[in-house]
């Protein structure tokens, strides 16, 4: 009797399942239908919710779905930033990785919307396993070259290609701890290699912290392939946030650091070595017993930092931070008083400006001259606590420099000799071929002529732990000159009462406003380039001039129709200004920030543009992602600016699909500036190029293997190079490498191959490169000039190419998207025919 009940039980079970089956497979079909239906009216967040029920529901169709499932994703995602719901967003992500943990284009795009809200070491592990899944996916390798700058920034290869450096870490570190420091702790610890040479020299006790978590992790990496996992505990925190006995056991008798910047104190080594005095170390020795040991007391690497300065005058540094040019491109710029850049040490500026930018002297275009002797700003004890303490509440210290050379007071130039200990010493001044570039405290004054004999007062302070220079006063024939007697004030945000004020005092024969702006060092720089606003203003008169032909034989019997002219440059320009003819344009500008539209308002009322001639694009349009639309519904744009080139000297990211949706929006004769970009390159040798990209040599650093884990983050281009002041060997001429035509797409090709004849014997090391930018077909300016606000880029090779004068190279070239790839390999017996097809495109992308 068991099987006859048991029997019909099976049936129904059976028969349930089929009714489930058939109710879950008719639930998907609706599921997917709905979805497809809501794809198709724009309602993503609903499609989306769709496509998650089908896929958890039938994951066989995964397959089938992922395309329009990772479109969908995408759209919402974007949507929700958009509204700023970002939880959600991070939720969305989440779910589609728990239904495609392996697709690397979802894990991809999750990095970009993390490195854009700021998580980079966060970012950095979405870009690294996207490659990890797909090492030729582009979109992952360009993201990851990107992040990596941030993550592992260049002086990490720097420092550790710094052999100098190294060493006298290590002996420091030796004598101390053979001295009877017994136990250390190294803070910041970075690659691991300072706590490494602590435990080498036989430190019995051996701690470490690091907060980027990048480093931590490649700390971590480091320390097990060395055989010191288990002999030195690393934390992942700042030194701040450690407690005893929760971090480490103990205090320790030894800290090494080098939380240094270029301006010493940048990186806040005051407030974590009185921390760690007062938290972390046993108490330093006592004066009044000599004789205690050195494992009962405590000590710091480096003992203490002496700070030199010397007055210059520098053309570069100065055009960064001061308006030069009086006029561009027509426009008279005085209206607008005067132009600081956020680089300041003034009293009465805001407490999170940072008084100083960084430059390596050596390699600034043009040069710069001394103007004093240098002097002693500072000198500090890291050992005595009462004088770390003391140092922000120190009594500001006035310096008197005599000024010894006639000349344009710039800025001055700062740097210092770190103390290790009594014997080894490091200097990071300008004429050391060392890894530390120099502070530089721009002058910012109009004032700032000097004569020899001329005495220029210099104020010394340290305040929010940032040592602070500022020059004064200039002393003449026993008259003092104050630098900043009055300091104008300084238009930022709000600006609506102060505009009207400004605006007022712009009437003919009066003085000019005593406003002022702050504007970024590179709009600074974009503004000083009188080459490049003078070449468009001719290229926009050409087109103006030709417009106004055409619409007079086709508007013969009306008034005209203006001219639309839609400037969406980043940052601050000018250009929709110089566009502007009296009664024919409208042009609008893109600048978002209120303080640029209050300086663009000042400069059409000062130079008799009528106000309604100039409108701000951003508050026509309900979506600012969306800028490139037409001016009205029956309109298109006459001309489009687009901001093609960065400052560090790479193409602006997703260029080519701005400029495509741009020739959509124009009027027959219309036109996109520029009109095409040219690339020029050059073969050069340059052993800084590979300091700057990766630790160097098979030897290991200082006996640890370090270089093949920190060489992950090795980025074949680099960016913000001055090639004119560079060391580096020129192998080749000029030749041009890739041209994209912004105004005709059937011109542009993705790959291209070009061979370039060697003049000088060497090892090619990069493939340096620039841009001509042909505004029109006359008109152009080269981002390698006198004038050029913009820095120049290089694709380093991983394996130098050993060639002599008269061989053949072969480059093999890809541009996607914004990234631009090279590769090398020398050619054999090539003759005249090659040189001829030199500049043939290898494929064609129309």
């Amino acid at each position: 009797m068991p099987n006859a009940t048991t029997r019909p039980k099976r049936t129904r079970r059976h028969r349930r399942a089929q009714r489930e089956d058939a109710v879950r497979n008719e639930l998907v079909s609706r599921s997917l239908e709905s979805a497809q239906q809501c794809l198709f009216s724009q309602d993503y967040g609903t499609a989306f919710v769709h496509y998650l029920l089908v896929l958890n529901l039938a994951p066989a169709l995964k397959d089938f779905a992922n395309e329009s499932f990772r479109f969908t994703l995408f759209k919402w995602t974007d949507e929700l930033d958009s509204l700023g719901r970002i939880q959600d967003l991070f939720n969305c992500y989440e779910q589609a990785m728990e239904l495609f943990p392996v697709d690397e284009v979802i894990v991809n795009s999750m990095g970009e919307h993390l490195f854009r809200m700021g998580f980079r070491d966060e970012a950095a592990g979405h870009f690294y396993k996207a490659l990890k899944l797909r090492p030729d996916f582009p979109e992952a390798k360009e993201n990851f070259y990107r992040v990596a700058n941030w993550l592992v920034e260049r002086w990490h290869f720097l420092m550790l290609n710094d052999h100098g450096r190294n060493h006298k870490y290590q002996l420091a570190i030796k004598k101390a701890v053979e001295g009877g420091c017994s136990s250390v702790l190294d803070i910041g610890t970075g690659t691991g290699i300072l706590g490494m040479c602590a435990k080498m020299a036989g430190a019995a006790e051996v701690y470490a912290c690091e907060l980027s978590k990048t480093m931590y992790e490649l700390a971590c990496e480091v320390l097990s392939a060395n055989g010191m996992a288990d002999s030195i505990k690393i934390v992942h925190l700042k030194s701040l946030d450690m407690k005893i006995p929760k971090d480490i056991p103990n205090r320790v008798s030894l800290v090494v650091t080098e939380t240094v910047d270029a301006g010493l104190f940048g990186e806040g080594i005051i407030e974590t070595l009185i921390h760690a005095w007062k938290h972390l170390l046993l108490p330093p020795p006592n004066t009044q017993q000599p004789l205690s040991s050195p494992s009962q007391t405590g000590r710091v690497i480096p003992a203490g930092a002496t700070v030199f300065g010397v007055a210059v005058q520098c053309r570069e540094i100065r055009r960064q931070h001061r308006l030069c040019a009086s006029s561009v491109g027509g426009l008279d710029l005085s209206a607008v008083g005067q132009i600081y850049s956020p680089v300041s040490c003034l009293a009465d500026t805001e407490d999170s400006t940072e008084p100083y930018t960084t430059e390596r002297l050596s390699r600034l275009r043009g040069g710069y001259i001394q103007l004093t002797q240098p002097f002693t700003a500072l000198d500090i004890d890291f050992n005595n606590v009462q004088e770390l303490e003391g140092l922000c509440s120190r009594e500001m210290m006035q310096l008197r420099l005599c000024v010894t050379q006639e000349g344009v007071l710039d800025a001055l130039a700062v740097w210092f000799q770190l103390h290790l200990d009594q014997d080894n010493h490091l200097s990071t001044g300008p004429q050391e071929d060392t890894c530390w570039e120099q502070a530089i405290y721009p002058i910012q004054s109009p004032f700032n002529t000097v004569k020899c004999g001329d005495e220029i007062l210099v104020e010394v302070s340290c305040k929010d732990s940032y040592l602070r220079l500022c020059c004064a006063a200039i002393i003449r024939d026993g008259h003092t000159f104050r630098l900043y007697n009055v300091t104008p004030k300084i238009l930022t945000a709000n600006p609506e009462a102060e505009l009207c004020s400004a605006l007022a005092g712009l009437q003919t024969n009066q003085e000019k406003p005593s406003c002022a702006f702050m504007l970024e060092s590179a709009e600074i720089a974009l503004l000083n380039n009188t080459a490049y606003h003078n070449s468009f203003q001719r290229a926009m008169s050409k087109l103006l001039v030709s417009l106004k032909s055409t619409r007079r034989s086709q508007q013969s019997d009306t008034e005209l129709d203006p001219i639309y002219v839609l400037d969406v440059s980043e940052g601050f320009s000018v250009l929709s200004l110089i566009a502007i003819s009296p009664g024919l344009v409208q042009a609008y500008s893109s600048v978002e920030k209120e303080h640029h539209q209050t300086m663009l308002r000042l400069l059409a009322k000062g130079n008799g543009v009528l106000e309604s001639t100039l409108e701000f694009w951003l508050s026509h349009v309900e979506d600012d992602s969306a800028v490139l639309q037409r001016p009205a519904t029956e309109k298109l744009w006459s001309a489009i600016i687009l901001d093609c080139i960065e400052t560090c000297g790479l193409i602006r990211q997703k260029l080519l699909e701005k400029a495509t949706l741009a020739r959509c929006l124009l009027e027959d004769g219309g036109q996109i500036f520029p009109e095409r970009i040219v690339i020029h390159g050059m073969l050069v040798e340059s052993d800084t190029l590979l300091r700057e990209s990766a630790v160097q040599g098979t030897e290991p650093t200082l006996g640890f293997n370090i270089a093949p884990f920190i060489n992950q983050f090795t980025v074949p281009v680099h960016v913000f190079l001055d090639l004119s002041t560079l060391e580096c060997t020129h192998l080749s001429e000029a030749v041009e490498l890739f041209a994209l035509d912004l105004m005709n797409s059937t011109a542009n090709y993705t790959d291209r191959e070009v061979k370039v004849r060697v003049n000088t014997s060497g090892k090619v090391t990069a493939i340096a490169f620039w841009y001509q930018i042909h505004l029109d077909s006359e008109q152009s300016v080269s981002t390698f000039s006198e004038d050029s606000h913009w820095k120049q880029a290089a694709v380093v090779l991983q394996q130098p190419l050993t060639v002599s004068r008269g061989e053949w190279v072969k480059l093999s070239i890809q541009l996607h998207k914004s990234s631009i790839s090279i590769t090398t390999v020398k050619e054999e017996g090539l003759g005249a025919d090659d040189v001829i097809r030199e500049a043939e495109p290898v494929t064609s992308d129309s």
